[in-house]
Parts: C-alpha cells; structure tokens; sequence
C-alpha cells in the first residue's frame, strides 16, 4: 500500500447515510485518510461525518464539480479514492481498487456499477447512462462501459493534471474523456451497487442532470475533436443546401430559367457557411493538437507513483 491514501467523500444532506460511508471506508482502508467535504447541507451531515472519524471541510460553491474541483486542489496523497456519500457504493472494493491501481500502473479505475439488488439502480438511469457512455465511446474510444459512475480511484498524476471546468454531475463526463484524450491507462473493476438507506435522497434530477452531461459531451466534443464537429456540421448544411437546389436545378434543366431565384441565393449560401464551418474546423484543429500536447506534458510533468523504485 502506498503511504498516502485519501478517500474523497462529496456530500450533501447526507446525514442518513454518512456514519456508515465513513466507519466502511476507515475499516476498509485503515491507513487512508477520509476527507468529507459538505456542500452547504441543512441537516447535520457535517456533525455525523465527524462524530465517524473523517476530517470535514467546506465548499460552498454548490455543485458536484465545484466540490470535486475543491477536493483535487486540497488534498495531497498519492492514492485518491472518490466516492459518493450516499452508502451505495460497497467500501470493501477499495483495497482491491487501489491494489488494481498500483500493480498495474493506471492512472484511473472505476468501479462499474453491477445493482444488488436490481431495483437500486433505476431503469430511467441504467439507459441513461448506456445511450451517454454510448455516445463517448463512440468519439473518444470505448475502454469505459460506466462513465458516470461515482466511484474511482485515482493516481495523483490524474488529480493533478485534471482541469475540473464543470460544476455538477457532468464532472464524471470530464473524468472519463480526461483520461481517454490523453491516453491515460485505465481499468474498471464490477463493484456492487445498493439501495440508499432510509432518509438518503437522491440529488440526481434524470432528465435536467441528463441533459446537462449531453451538453457537456458536445462542449467536449467541440473543444477535443473540433474538425469532427464542424465537419458534421458542414455535412448537415450541405445536405440542407442540396435539399433545397434540388427543385432550382430541376427548373433550369427543365426551362433555362431560375424562377426561384431567392431558394437558390440561400442555398449558396448555406454552401459558403459549410465551407466556413470546415475551415473553422481545421483552424481549431491545429490549436486543439496545441492544448492537448500541452495537457500532456503537464501530465507528465508529475512523477508517478513509486518512482525511483524497482518495477
């Protein structure tokens, strides 16, 4: 075991279920140190995270990803275990997480949600989390089956090299293309996935918290891969264009005339606008490849852990 483990608990109005997140993880991990951090909660999760035996601390930005980004810059360790503190994820994956971590030299493993029982991980959010794992996968490489996981551990070369722009649950949107663009190793281990304990009330909203990951993929898509989206984007005005010269080119084939003379101004139009999207797209390209390569470094800038020791 490395010498410095940190266990990262996000919490918010977890008093139900924070006790026994805490005492599972001490015991799991005996010489981790658990860090909760409280984002603004009105009940007493704060006094019951203490009461177990974990360091409290504050954010009050409100937000998942504030509370994430908080915890990277804080916090120093070699080992970083981050989970949610709502006593679903089972502590007795940790030592075989951080084990799987450091054998194998990863920078990031997660731990793939398999629900006991089946109920605990609702059919609205299963297929949720298929369709935007899904839509990753297909842009950024599929080596992650449950990108939204809430469950991971972390090489300090991760934390520290991992900007955390987002503010909510989309952060584990960020995690996972984080590690895919920079070609980090990573694993995932099957960890069980439970019922919230009496009292314990999701703050996940499907529909509002779906469609804010949506847009996070597409913001990401846009930043990491610009020429793939502005070239689906010219692909589209394209398609738009010929639709709508189809008819004009019918009647100048069929009369000499362009009777529809305003139709066919737009669709040159929405030509130029396809080929400034493609420029758009290369340009952005070049400086992508810049930020990307400069991630890089930063990256490898950290030592890893155990350096200057035998492999």
């Amino acid at each position: 075991m490395p010498s410095r483990v940190a266990v990262l608990i996000p919490c918010y109005n977890e008093e139900a279920a924070i006790s026994a997140v805490v005492r599972d993880f001490r015991a799991a991990l005996p010489i981790a140190t658990v860090y909760v951090y409280d984002n603004n909660s009105r009940d007493g999760t704060a006094a019951a995270a203490r009461a177990a035996g974990a360091t409290v601390r504050t954010e009050t930005l409100q937000g998942k990803g504030h509370v994430i980004r908080r915890m990277f810059a804080d916090i120093d360790a070699d080992i970083y275990v981050l989970v949610d503190g709502d006593d679903t994820y089972d502590a007795g994956a940790a030592p075989a997480m951080v084990t799987m971590l450091m054998d194998a030299r990863l920078d990031m493993v997660t731990g793939a949600r398999v629900a006991a029982p089946a109920a605990a991980y609702r059919p609205g959010h299963r297929l949720g989390n298929a369709v935007l794992t899904g839509l990753v996968s297909r842009v950024f490489g599929d080596r992650v089956s449950d990108m939204l996981s809430g469950y991971r551990v972390f090489s300090r070369r991760f934390v520290k090299s991992f900007p955390a722009l987002s503010s909510g649950f989309e952060t584990e949107t960020e995690f996972t293309v984080h590690a895919l663009e920079l070609h980090m190793p990573i694993g995932e281990l099957p960890t069980v996935y439970r019922e919230r304990p009496p009292g314990s009330v999701s703050k996940l909203r499907t529909y509002r918290d779906g469609l804010r990951i949506l847009h996070t993929i597409m913001v990401l898509v846009k930043e990491e891969r610009p020429l793939q989206f502005f070239a689906s984007a010219a692909a589209a005005l394209v398609l738009l264009a010929v639709i709508l010269a189809v008819p004009v080119v019918a009647d100048y084939v069929r009369t000499g005339l362009v009777p529809r003379l305003p139709t066919a101004v737009l669709a040159t139009g929405i030509v130029l606008l396809a080929f400034l999207s493609i420029t758009c797209g290369l340009i952005l390209d070049s400086v992508a490849r810049g930020r990307k390569e400069f991630k890089r470094l930063c990256y490898l800038a950290i030592p890893p852990h155990g350096a200057g020791q035998s492999p």
